[in-house]
């Protein structure tokens, strides 16, 4: 074969797809870019499917007897088959088209070069850098605007580093000036602010270097900074002047004809007689109604007021976005249905703020996403309709939204529909695949047979401006990674023992035994001299009664001082603002 090829094309071709008999197995491999001269069309780009490797000289004769160990393997005559399909060749107008006629047998077969691949997949503009194209030491770029304006899903299933990829584009986002509102339900992002200190990461792979982005984000959290110690200031909602449509965002369930009309008489009569007035206004004025069904509006009114989620020094939404920073939205230690009724309020607020620009074009991230905007039948949330619209006209207005979930069959197939650039990483579960298949475009079923093999740190990019799914091995971020997972097998009881001070003598003998090979006679003659000590006291008459309650009484006081404080407290702090 030609030195200057990696194989040659024959038998049966198409315009679609050959075989070509492979030169050098070393250096080919499933997944690598080949292209081929087309006699009308120049240079086309095609991807290696599979490889096989065969021998008609071996008979299942010759394989017994080696099996057996009888006979040795002699030098074979190996046959290297590949399956290549045809991607095409990028016109001078920027469209990609697939040659009309089929490729000769005989045709050469050769290594793509970057510019080629990088042309035709459509990976020449864009500066959000995500990583590498799998396999090649190839850059890949997303465009930041069509990410931000199309929308964004990310999807994995749990461990599979959707959180960490989602990181790798936050800190580019951040890099570009872009505004963040991050709504974070379990206190990974925070992380952010600080730079990459893992020494095993791939910088210089990468191209990159550790930075943290702790002048650019404020964490917020609803709860209170008991709760959330790392959090820069508290998220409090309006809670001054409340109108009924606030009152239908608050409330995940519905409220009967009854209970809307009483809520309804108390506001509209507290509108009239006051200028200013606030939620134990609101429950003073439904306890003078004269139905029983004001219990059920109290009710729900009073859990309201405990949350302290309410206040008459609001977090605003110019505070929020701001050009070239991020807020994050700790969600941690808050109640899931508190959790969804501020995320409906806040996106709210945050369309209309964008409707009438007020606030700059910014990324929504929604993390943990099918709790936010569930698909019908999984139940239903006060957050979902607002996010099906920004889902849907955001567009319009420089509104974006990323997606994050690790069930994509339980996120609504609505917004899913919406996003024009998915990042998806390895997925298993059968309805999450085929949730994946019918809501995103360019999903076949090649693809998800690709998406059940993919292997951890890598993703796959499905986009509107890349011409086909692509496989990219996300790069190493460069600021802290907040979402791994806590280790659950603790430290051997040697080393536990290192910190425990009533038993230090014996655990400084028991390490003397065990890390070196000395007799106990041999041991340092400290460490027995502790331990003579503990078997004297040992013999000792046993303490007096009192001696002993005494500091058990001390213990289980202080333990009632600690332990004494409410629920309520521990979750949302005091609520005096």
């Amino acid at each position: 074969m030609a030195k200057d090829s990696i194989g040659v094309i024959f038998g049966k071709t198409g315009s679609l797809n050959f075989r070509f008999a492979v030169s050098d197995s070393a250096s080919t491999k499933r997944s690598d870019y080949v292209k081929v001269w087309h006699e009308s069309d120049g240079w086309t780009l095609a991807q290696i499917n599979s490889i096989t490797r065969s021998s008609e000289d071996f008979s299942v004769e010759e394989a017994v007897d080696v099996a057996e160990g009888s006979v040795k393997v002699g030098d074979l005559n190996e046959q290297i088959i590949a399956e290549a399909n045809v991607i095409g060749v990028r016109e001078k107008n920027g469209a990609l088209r697939v040659p009309k006629s089929p490729f000769s047998p005989g045709d050469k077969v050769f290594k793509a070069d970057e510019v080629l691949i990088k042309q035709t997949l459509g990976l020449m503009r864009g500066d959000v850098y995500i990583g590498l194209l799998e396999g090649q030491n190839i850059h890949v770029n997303l465009d930041a605007n069509n990410l931000v304006q199309k929308h964004c899903s990310i999807l994995a299933k749990t461990g599979a580093g959707k959180s960490y990829s989602s990181g790798v584009i936050l800190e580019e986002l951040l890099e570009k000036g872009v505004p963040l509102l991050i709504i974070d339900p379990h206190g990974e992002y925070a992380t952010l602010k600080f730079p990459n200190d893992d020494r095993t990461a791939n910088f210089e792979r990468y191209d990159i270097t550790p930075k943290g982005y702790a002048s650019q984000i404020t964490v917020y959290t609803p709860a209170n900074k008991v709760l959330n110690p790392t959090a820069d200031s508290l998220f409090r909602m309006n809670g001054i002047n409340l109108g009924i449509k606030d009152f239908a965002q608050f409330f995940s369930e519905e409220r009967s004809q009854n209970e809307t009309g009483i809520l309804f008489e108390a506001v509209s009569k507290l509108k009239s007689e006051k200028s200013t007035y606030t939620i134990n206004d609101i429950i003073f004025e439904v306890g003078q109604n004269k139905s029983k069904v004001k219990w059920n509006v109290i009710n729900k009114l009073e859990a309201l007021k405990e949350t302290g989620i309410l206040s008459d020094k609001a977090t605003g939404i110019n505070e929020l976005i701001r050009e070239g920073r991020a807020s994050i939205i700790d969600m941690k230690g808050v109640n899931p249905d508190l959790q969804a009724m501020i995320v409906a309020k806040l996106c709210s607020d945050l369309f209309e703020a964008r409707k009438l620009n007020t606030v700059p074009p910014l990324m929504l991230v929604i993390e943990e996403a099918h709790n936010f905007c569930p698909e019908k039948g999984f139940g239903g949330t006060v957050s979902s309709d607002i996010l099906r619209t920004i889902a849907s006209e955001g567009r319009k207005f420089g509104l974006g939204l990323m997606v994050i979930s690790q069930r994509p069959a339980r996120v609504d197939k609505n917004i899913l529909s919406q996003c024009n650039t998915q990042i998806i990483m390895k997925v298993t579960n059968p309805n999450d695949l085929l949730a994946i298949s019918k809501g995103l475009e360019g999903i076949s079923s090649e693809v998800v047979d690709d998406i059940k093999r993919i292997t951890p740190g890598v993703a796959m990019i499905v986009s509107t401006y890349i011409e086909r799914p692509i496989l990219v091995d996300i790069r190493t971020r460069k600021s802290k990674h907040g979402g791994a997972s806590v280790p659950v097998v603790k430290a051997p009881i040697s080393e536990a023992s290192k910190s425990n001070d009533t038993s230090g003598a014996l655990s400084d003998l028991s390490r003397a035994i065990t890390e070196t090979p000395k007799t106990i006679m041999e041991a340092p003659r400290t460490i027995l001299d502790r331990a003579k000590t503990i078997i004297e006291m040992e013999k000792k008459e046993p303490l007096q009664q009192q001696e002993v309650e005494e500091p058990i009484k001390e213990e289980k006081k202080r333990s009632k001082e600690k332990n004494g404080v409410s629920l309520y407290k521990k979750m949302f702090g005091s609520r005096k603002k």
